[in-house]
């Protein structure tokens, strides 16, 4: 059976980022999660976590078609 809630730490795992950036996406409210247990643990819900990474894919689908391959993009970090 799949665990419906994963620690942070496993979070961090699948995204491939640092747990102290799993917890900001936490705190920030981008990715939604609950405080469990008396220590207060956060713990994201598996769906939420797919939610959220479908929502990357779409954020970054949208960003790709307005900035198309071969266009100078400012975030890039181009240097004159």
């Amino acid at each position: 059976m799949a665990k419906r809630f994963i620690q942070l730490a496993e979070v961090a795992e699948i995204l491939d980022i640092s747990s102290a950036q799993a917890y900001a996406l936490v705190r920030s409210g981008e990715l939604p999660a609950i405080k469990v247990g008396g220590r207060g643990q956060w713990r994201v819900e598996t769906s939420e976590l797919e939610d959220y990474i479908e929502r990357m894919y779409s954020e970054t689908k949208a960003f790709v078609a307005a900035h198309p391959f071969g266009s100078v993009d400012p975030d890039a970090g181009a240097q004159s």
